[in-house]
Parts: structure tokens; sequence; C-alpha cells
């Protein structure tokens, strides 16, 4: 309880000063004032916000969103490290710009309205917005709120843009087949096919290794997931963070096809792999080497293809290597010729050798040297992800008369309303609703056609 403290000046004048105990049991002051009425109000007023939940100091309140957000909450809450960097980028692009110089105290929810409205108008996605605002200054204004350091919670009431659901893709067997045919490369068409045998997610693939599979039971134990990460947020300053557990913290196993698992036997015995390696690998591979070593004319080579300007230039040119940009064996070339006679002249380095330390296969790397050029070459009509052999696995087992709760397991999901959404997805799904539509249509042509025959009679 709080009192009102007698104390007397130097010039002999006496002064209250309204004393109460904040909630961490420590003696604050409400202010000091001349009689000892105003001192007992204060201190009452007080209590009152503390028990309210209101800011014990003021003062706390006028640190800036930035310092808040990089130097109190960001660094002491718990998250992923994968989730701890795109907070981080979200907060520098499209956050702290805005709001970042802004009072935590001084922020209401007419701000954040404005600063939505200010990323739509930058052309920001609804889906970015909604992570930014649901996701971090949610967060980061409830924590806010338990810390006193503000007493209103801005973003509550506040409505962000639709966000649309977006339709999932789903390869039909036969398009599957063309793709994996386009693939080429056997490693390559074994991981596509174990991906789409499984409906495993990207980073439960790459980090399955030798001791994961049984092959007298065809067995398949999910129990890890790598995830690709900027060294910068890495515990150890690596680029695959690996987790001991899958996305529902449960290990989770499921039986593979006989045919897929004779291919992976065939593939770890090729490779001999051990029970630690990895099943999918990213192995060291030497550039090309420049088979065209003949100076040749560029003016018999013909020109490139337009590149994005409309522009083309003559092969076998520095022009065309740097701007087409073309990496036919003429302009590689003839960027080597140009280099190496940099260096020969003093003026260029050599560039360091890129090594790979570490044999995990980088999704955005699988997707442009190996998924895209596939898909070009496939020629589906569509333009599924790698993300998508999950979701056509769930489709083809739930299509073929699986069981719900068995595909749920298998995938992993934490509800079985996430399976149900796979449920009618292949495009012969509706077929039977179609034809019984076209069914009961044909019924009423036919009965139109007998009343025109009777009245013809």
């Amino acid at each position: 309880m709080g009192y009102a403290k007698k104390r007397t000046n130097k010039a002999g004048k006496t002064r209250y000063t309204a004393v109460y105990i904040d909630l961490q049991g420590r003696t604050r002051s409400a202010g000091t004032f001349s009689n000892k009425k105003d001192a007992n109000t204060a201190w009452q007023d007080k209590e009152v916000e503390l028990r309210q939940g209101k800011v014990g100091d003021p003062k706390r309140g006028q640190m800036t969103l930035r310092k808040y957000a990089t130097e109190v909450w960001l660094p002491n809450h718990r998250i992923e490290p994968k989730t701890r960097e795109k907070y981080t980028g979200y907060l520098d692009k499209h956050i702290l710009p805005e709001l970042g110089p802004m009072k935590m105290a001084d922020i209401f929810p007419e701000h954040i309205r404005q600063w939505i409205t200010s990323l739509q108008s930058r052309g920001v996605s609804p889906w970015v917005i909604q992570s930014c605002k649901n996701s971090i200054l949610n967060a980061l204004f409830t924590t806010a709120l338990n810390d006193q350091i503000t007493y209103l919670h801005p973003c509550r009431g506040v409505r962000i843009p639709t966000v649309p659901s977006t339709p999932r893709t789903i390869i039909t067997p036969e398009q599957f087949d063309l793709l994996y045919q386009a693939l080429g490369e056997p490693d390559h068409q074994l991981l596509v096919e174990t991906d789409i045998e499984t409906g495993l997610r990207w980073g439960e693939l790459i980090e399955l290794r030798v001791k994961d599979l049984d092959l007298a039971t065809r067995m398949l134990t999910v129990s890890r997931k790598a995830t690709e990460i900027s060294p910068r947020f890495h515990p150890e300053g690596k680029r695959f963070l690996i987790t001991r557990y899958p996305k529902d913290k449960e290990f989770r196993r499921l039986k593979l096809s006989k045919q897929i698992t004779e291919k992976l036997k065939a593939h770890i015995n090729a490779h001999r792999l051990g029970s630690e390696d990895l099943l999918f690998a990213r192995r060291v591979q030497a550039r090309p080497p420049i088979r065209n070593q003949v100076v040749a004319d560029p003016a018999e080579l013909g020109l490139t293809p337009p590149n994005a300007k409309g522009r083309q230039y003559q092969h076998g040119t520095i022009s065309a290597y740097n701007a087409a940009p073309c990496r036919c064996d003429h302009c590689r070339a003839a960027y080597a010729r140009y280099r190496a006679e940099r260096r020969a002249a003093g003026k260029d380095n050599p560039r360091t050798p890129r090594t790979i330390d570490d044999e995990h296969i980088p999704r955005n790397w699988f997707r442009r040297h190996v998924w895209r050029p596939a898909l070009k070459a496939a020629d589906l009509g569509i333009t599924p992800r790698v993300h998508d052999l999950r979701h056509s696995h769930a489709s083809w087992l739930l299509h073929g008369g699986a069981d719900l709760q068995i595909v749920k397991d298998r995938l992993g999901h934490a509800s079985i309303v996430t399976t149900q959404k796979y449920l009618h997805t292949l495009p012969e799904a509706d077929d039977a609703a179609i034809d019984a539509f076209t069914k009961i249509r044909q019924r009423s042509k036919k009965d139109k056609k007998r009343k025109q025959r009777k009245d013809a009679r």
C-alpha cells in the first residue's frame, strides 16, 4: 500500500512525495506535491493503474519500435532460426522503415491502418502483409503489453487485405511420366519418384539417410529435417540446420512400394553409401569444359536470340556473353579468353574456386538446374512446384481409395481437416458428378421429344 512521505527542502518548505510499490516490489515515486491530499491521490491513482495492467513506468513506452524490436523483443523471442531469419527480413524491409522511428506508446490503430495502406500502394502482396501484421506485430505488441511497455495493443481490430487461397496444383500420373522422362539424370529421377511415392516435405527428403530405410520391411522412418538458412542465423554458421524432429515434432513411419525400394537399394549399392550417408546428395561436379577451342569468326556464327530488351548480339563475343546473356560454347570461349588475357596482364586475380562443404541439395539450385528445365522439356501445360509432388501424392492416395486417417499419418498432418482438402483434387474427380448431371439433362430432352411425338399424333 502506498503513502505520502513528508519532506522538507533547504528553504524549510514542507512537501509530500507520493510513494507506491510497483509489481516487482520496488518503492517508486509518483511525484512530489505541495500538500498531502494531492500526494495521496497520486499514489492511489498509480495503484489503480497497476491493477488495470497499465504502464508502470511511462518512460519505458518512450523507446522507439526499432529499438524495442531489435534490442528487446526479437533477441529474446523463442522461435525457430528459419522463422527468425524471416522475421528479421520482414522487419528490415516492411516494418521498421515506416513504424521504426515511432515511440511505442505513440503507436495507435490508425498508424497500423496507414502502414497497411502504404504497403498496399507499394504493391506488397497480401500474404506478406498478413505475415507482417498477424505474425510479427501482433506478437511484438502482445509482449510489449505484457511487459508494460504500452497499455494499448494497436493491432487489435485492424483488418488486413483479403488473402486469396491458392488452388493446389495436382500432377496427374500421365503428366508425371512425361516429367520423369524429361529429368534424364537417374539420380534426379529417383529423387522425384521417391518424393511422389512418399509425399515427404523437401527438408525431410534431402535429409534422408541410408539408416532411415529398412530394406527388409520396406519401412521408411522420418525423424529429421534439413532447413536451408543464412549462416548468420545458424547456431554454428553453417548453411543447413538439421532439426531432430519433423514439422509436427513426432517421428513417423511409412511403407514403400516394392519397386521404389528396389530402386533405392540399387542406388545405395551403386554409390556405395554407408548407413550415415545421405540418400540424395549434391555431389561436387566439375564445370563442363569449353569444348570449342577454335576461334571462330563472329560474323559466321550469327546472332543470339533477343534478350529482355529485344536486343541481339554476335555469337562468340563478350557482348553476347554479358548482355544476351548467351552461354553457348563460342560465347563462353570468348569470355574465357578475355579473362585469361586480363590475368596474364596482371589486371585480374583468379577467382577462388567454389567449394561445397555440405552435400544437402539446395532447393533453389534444384529448382533452377533440374526442375525448371525438366518442366520446359516435358511441356505439361502447367508449372507445378516441387512441393506439388506432395500434394499429388495425397490426391492419388485418396482418389485410389486409401483411408483418410492413413493418408493423414503418412503425410504427418496435425489435423485431418488438412488431409480432407485433397479429396476430389484430380481433374477426373468430378466425372461422376458430370455424368449424373448429363444423365438428368438427357432425360429431360427425351421427355420433351416424347411429348412432341405424342402431340404430332
